[in-house]
């Protein structure tokens, strides 16, 4: 089988703005836009940030805000969000800030959509205020939006201005299977967050295949992957620096979070045994080591899934290893794709 149908596979970058220890929210704006600038530079078809709130180490809160940063710093790469978690806004306001930002930046500007509150209950209820016993219908408030974006909706007596008529590609994104059957039925792309919960990853890309209706925004069905990335020269760098990415998700799952720390030399002597197995089973769907384990590794899972796409999120505490890594991996997906091509 080759890779994707002897189609390119895509490569891209899924940023939280995360925050490392010593530094600032303000410090990490200033690194994401270097690296949104580097992955231009090598390729990388899109830049993505994702709306988290109430987290120490994650600065992406005000997401629409720092996609226009991003936007305004370069100028080819795709920019957008991984993503707007909807039930924490009304759909005319999204509209009209997507609207807003594809008008500033034309061709450049994804909406992707998640239906979780990206927070815990505390936060949402506070970012929601009274909305927050409201039921929430994920399709409908997505088909609001669509609504809002399409130039038929000129008649209406709500509409959103910027955003009517213009070209926002809508994604749906998901951790499980339910968001699969939505973006199905809807006949839009589908990003997995299998960076984070990869238990249903592949059932959930099976059943998104297989129930694909198409639509006026896409013919055929498009899977995007989102997986952690580590790589260095060497298998033992990257496996060095790993364990900074280790440290975040074992802030997750211990509920102990701290600002993204530096690299240590022996995980054992920060997690136990029971945290250390949570740790690994979500991070099932990580790419650890320096360019021919990455290699091997990459291959066998775009053989695996057939992606069309592979969005990488790299949680390295050094910046310069940061950029490296990014590198190392742009360069890898470039030879998979130039093999599958002669194949």
């Amino acid at each position: 089988m080759h890779i994707n149908e002897s189609k390119n596979i895509s490569y891209s970058v899924l940023d939280l703005a995360t925050v490392i220890e010593g530094k600032t929210p303000a410090d990490t704006f200033r690194t994401s836009l270097e690296l949104a600038q580097a992955a231009e530079s090598l390729g990388y078809t899109r830049y993505w940030l994702a709306e988290h709130h109430n987290m120490i180490s994650v600065a992406s809160s005000a997401t629409s805000v720092l996609i226009g940063y991003i936007a305004g710093g370069t100028t080819s790469i795709r920019v957008g969000s991984g993503g707007i978690m909807l039930p924490n806004h009304a759909p005319l306001v999204v509209a009209e800030q997507f609207g807003t930002l594809a008008s500033l930046y034309p061709g450049r500007i994804d909406l992707g959509l998640g239906r979780a509150p990206g927070t815990d209950q505390v936060t949402a209820r506070a970012i929601r205020g009274e909305n927050f016993n409201a039921t929430h219908n994920f399709p409908s408030d997505i088909q609001k939006l669509q609504n809002f974006f399409s130039a038929d909706n000129s008649g209406s007596n709500v509409r959103a201005i910027p955003g009517e008529g213009l070209d926002v590609p809508i994604w749906i994104l998901g951790s499980s299977t339910d968001s699969a059957r939505v973006a199905a039925a809807m006949g839009l792309p589908y990003a997995f967050a299998s960076h984070f919960a990869p238990a249903y990853f592949l059932e959930a890309i099976s059943l998104y295949r297989k129930n694909f209706k198409p639509s006026v925004y896409l013919d055929k069905p498009y899977v995007m992957a989102c997986v952690n990335v580590v790589s260095a020269e060497t298998d033992s760098e990257a496996d060095r620096l790993s364990t900074s990415v280790m440290q975040f998700f074992l802030g997750v799952v211990s509920g102990r979070r701290k600002l993204l720390q530096p690299p240590v030399d022996n995980m054992n002597d920060v997690w136990n045994i029971q945290e250390e197995y949570a740790v690994n089973q979500m991070l099932a769907y990580s790419f650890i080591g320096g360019p021919e384990k990455l290699r091997k590794k990459l291959r066998a899972f775009a053989e695996q899934t057939q992606v069309d796409e592979i969005m990488a999120t790299s949680h390295i505490f050094d910046h310069q290893s940061r950029i490296e890594s990014y590198r190392i991996f742009s360069k890898v997906v470039q030879e998979l794709n130039a093999v599958a091509a002669v194949s």
